[in-house]
């Protein structure tokens, strides 16, 4: 009785006009990219976070299989936080969907200078909602409550089948002016748990040839449809994971690209931004013994190589826009 307690009383802040499931229908981004604002060091956080995993020894040692051009920075330093946003900004991204793993947890401490310096370059926040220990039903609930004061509408369910659909129902059922999206290319599952749409988010499993049987399934139930595109994935640095996705100097991004536009992606998903330690990122990188850079890609060399996924993300984004092909029309907020 507890639960259902706290279930009810978090709806009674997420409901101005229930039952109202609809997706935005306009004026929202065609394009989102994963975000993660975990990264610490010793000048701003008193201590290395994320860089150090697998036993590294940061900034000379890092737990990347590449190197970022602006060093082993902090997640938490606003001049970051600053270039990072105008970077995604100028690559014409509209939506960052901020890795978050519940209340008072470092990626929660940091949202709100997250969200600060996203909306001074005019970039809607979403939220990646994380598999945290306990997530349940009645965690969630408050959770979506919580992020709605902060002004995020657009929720990300990472792992969303460890509930069943019939669990998600008494928390969809009663959402007015949320989105939340389910981690699945089960596109009867999030319909029945009341999503109002799909993303797949790993690149290492689901590559572009499931795009277009995905969205035709979710179109059919009139949910939107937000593959995940990327530029490769490596792990093993960080995490020991020994699987791998070859960038092939750019050609993986591009045919994941592709494989969107013609899927007729209502939004691209890109994973990732800035998770250098699986390898998926696209903010810069620079050349450093020892780690892999992207010279070579799309045929760049020396320095103008660094930026090369990021300003290949800008070209991609603008071919979308012009090209997108069927399902609910959603047009760039800039």
């Amino acid at each position: 009785m507890r639960i259902l307690g706290l279930v009810l009383a978090a709806l009674v802040l997420l409901v101005p006009c229930a039952h109202a499931t609809t997706p935005k229908a306009a004026t929202v981004p065609t394009t989102a990219v994963f975000y993660y604002p975990w990264f610490g060091n010793p000048a701003h956080d008193g201590d290395y976070d994320h860089w150090q995993q697998n036993g590294h020894a940061p900034d000379a040692d890092i737990a990347s299989a590449y190197y970022p051009s602006r060093g082993a920075y902090s997640s938490g330093d606003p001049s970051v936080l600053d270039a990072q946003m105008r970077e995604i900004e100028r690559a014409r991204i509209g939506e960052i969907i901020v890795s978050w793993w519940g209340r008072g947890s470092s990626t929660d401490e940091r949202l709100a200078g997250v969200i600060a310096a996203a909306r001074t370059h005019s970039i809607e926040v979403a939220a990646h909602l994380e598999p945290y220990a306990g997530r349940s039903i009645a965690s969630v609930t408050q959770d979506v409550a919580y992020l709605r004061s902060l002004g995020i509408s657009d929720v990300f369910v990472y792992h969303a089948t460890d509930l069943t659909a019939a669990e998600w129902q008494p928390l969809t059922s009663s959402l007015s002016g949320v989105r939340l999206f389910a981690q699945t290319p089960l596109a009867g599952y999030a319909k029945t748990g009341g999503f109002q749409g799909i993303y797949t988010y790993d690149t290492l499993t689901f590559r572009g040839r499931v795009f277009a049987r995905m969205c035709t399934a979710a179109h059919k139930q009139g949910l939107l449809c937000g593959p995940s595109v990327g530029p490769g994935y490596s792990a093993a640095r960080a995490t020991g994971d020994v699987r791998s996705v070859d960038r092939a100097n750019g050609r993986t991004y591009d045919s994941m690209w592709n494989a969107a536009i013609r899927a007729g992606a209502d939004l691209t998903t890109i994973t990732s931004y800035n998770e250098w330690n699986e390898g998926t990122q696209i903010e810069a990188a620079c050349v450093r013994t020892g780690y892999a850079n992207y010279d070579g890609a799309w045929g760049l060399r020396g320095n103008v190589a660094d930026r090369a996924y990021i300003n290949r993300t800008r070209y991609w984004i603008s071919r979308s826009v012009r090209q997108r092909l069927g399902g609910p029309q959603l047009t760039e907020r800039r």
